[in-house]
């Protein structure tokens, strides 16, 4: 086996999605635990030292107690490597869990075992069936009062359209809760109660070994012997091909926040979870094993570190043997770029990188000159797919409280479109710029960051704004006229591409109507925008 394919083969690159307080940020830590990552969870640290989950690492975040950009951390466990890319659970910071999305091999769905799916869960799932991703289910929070768990089943299988194959099955729940059994290996995991120590399985010989009635109280070892009866005649066997297409998740039961299930979930994905995938290019399909270095920009993180003014592009690897210093050449840009200082990331913590291989998630700080969708390769002229963009659904004017300031703004605003965490649209005529987001908390956490970031206090307003859409014409006669003709409802992102905001539906219906050959688009590719 060379090299390139024996590092691909130890690589798993995966998001976590759920829906907010399922628990997954804590699944977080607990993963980063077993990896070896950090040594204490911050839920289990003194009071006086808690300082919130490692993977949200901006002041809002630790103030509001949700995560609002997607982090990024590698760690080893058992001789695979695992590249972890936490996403915003909350609806509101949905765009940037579908670019991270982009960027992963499978996900882990977590569900909370009281609640079963919601919104939010179902909403992410969808864009990872778009993308064909494959996904293992967590149910957590079993320490607690549940739901049946075959109820819990019957909602993934009925609401996502998903076979189910439980890997392991509890053993209680609530206060009841003594663990699980592991079907796939006849073997019995129990839980320790309040201590941070993870007890090797007792191995036994099936359900009916005499074994199980010493370890475990008679009412729980009947109701067990039923339940996986019930599960061997009612659920298929785990087929890693299905898993693979996307068309059935392994199922596992546990409880993160007292470490039960988390190692059992970690070997599931490095034994099932597919190494890094091939990745569709505009021109080609690229493979993993190439020999030549290629990827994308899937994100872009300014102010990781406040006290340097820095912004960080997440490169996913898509081919080659990376090394530090390498020369590669800034697609879009047509320029070779050096790559000096690479990083590799454990939250907002960070190593140089000397080196990286398909799968790998390297940061590149540069000042602007790299975007969401950018393509770096060794050469060759590949645009990787299917990074995308939206039109925002809210969309309010920004207003200075220092009028003096509107130098610093314009900047402060750019940069923090092109990190993706809003779009901003500068008018043709007038002075106001109008920022464009998914939901109604980010403008908030914007207002906040650029107080804390930039210095600068500012509010946000309403505006008779309807709708955002990129304009595209092949005749550039025909674009021009239309420039001309409607001069007041028309801006720039930061791209210079440009954007028709439409005052109501009436005036956008008029527009598509009167301007046939235009078309007014509310997704675009972002790697698409060609220099010049």
């Amino acid at each position: 086996m060379s090299s390139i394919d024996h590092q691909v083969s130890r690589r798993r690159t995966f998001a976590i999605i759920s829906h907010p307080d399922a628990g997954k940020t804590t699944l977080t830590e607990k993963l980063l635990l077993f990896g070896g990552a950090i040594q204490m969870a911050g839920a289990v640290k003194a009071k006086k030292e808690q300082r919130g989950a490692r993977s949200d690492f901006m002041k809002i975040e630790q103030d509001r107690g949700i995560s609002v950009s997607s982090a990024v951390m590698t760690f080893e466990f058992e001789d695979n490597i695992f590249n972890l890319l936490d996403t915003p659970g909350h609806e509101d910071f949905s765009e940037d869990t579908y670019r991270v999305l982009t960027a992963v091999d499978s996900a882990v769905m977590v569900i909370d075992a009281a609640k079963g799916i919601e919104a939010q869960t179902r909403k992410l799932f969808e864009v990872c069936r778009l993308r064909d991703v494959p996904i293992t289910t967590f149910i957590n929070k079993l320490d607690r009062e549940t739901r049946d768990f075959f109820e819990l089943l019957d909602q993934i299988e009925q609401d996502l359209a998903l076979d189910v194959t439980p890997v392991t099955w509890p053993i209680g729940s609530g206060r009841d809760f003594r663990g699980c059994f592991d079907l796939v290996n006849d073997q019995v995991l129990f839980m320790e109660k309040g201590g941070n120590v993870v007890k090797e399985a007792i191995q036994i010989k099936g359900l009916d070994d005499p074994k199980l009635d010493e370890l475990v109280p008679d009412y729980l070892v009947a109701q067990l012997r039923e339940d996986v009866e019930m599960v061997r005649q009612m659920c298929p066997p785990f087929d890693i091909e299905s898993y693979r297409e996307g068309h059935l998740t392994p199922v596992f039961f546990g409880s993160a926040i007292n470490n039960f299930g988390v190692r059992e979930l970690l070997r599931g994905i490095a034994e099932n979870a597919p190494t890094p995938r091939p990745q569709e290019a505009a021109t080609r399909t690229v493979e993993a094993s190439e020999t030549k270095v290629s990827g994308f920009v899937f994100k872009v993180q300014a102010n990781i570190d406040p006290n340097h003014r820095d912004r960080i592009a997440f490169i996913r690897l898509c081919s080659g043997h990376f090394r530090r210093g390498m020369k590669l050449k800034h697609v879009r840009a047509g320029k070779q770029m050096a790559v000096h200082n690479p990083m590799l990331f454990f939250a907002n913590e960070r190593d140089i990188a000397e080196e990286a291989w398909p799968g790998d998630i390297i940061g590149i700080p540069n000042h602007g000159t790299l975007r969401i969708g950018d393509t770096l390769t060794e050469g060759e002229d590949l645009r990787f797919r299917g990074v995308p963009a939206f039109a925002p659904e809210l969309l309010q004017k920004v207003r200075l409280d220092d009028p003096l300031k509107g130098k610093h703004l314009q900047r402060a605003l750019e940069q923090l479109a092109e990190e993706g965490a809003s779009q901003v649209f500068k008018p043709m005529m007038g002075a106001d710029w109008i920022v464009g987001v998914v939901g109604q908390l980010q403008f908030e956490v914007l207002k906040e960051r650029i107080s804390a970031e930039y210095g600068i206090k500012v509010h946000f307003e309403q505006t008779p704004a309807y709708a955002a859409r990129w304009v595209m014409c092949d005749d550039p006669l025909e674009l021009k006229k239309f420039r001309d003709t409607n001069q007041s409802a028309l801006f720039e992102d930061h791209d210079k591409t440009l954007v028709f905001i439409a005052r109501n539906a009436w005036h956008l219906e008029t527009a598509q109507r009167d301007w046939p050959k235009c078309r007014f688009e509310a997704t675009r590719e972002q790697n698409m925008v060609v220099a010049g």
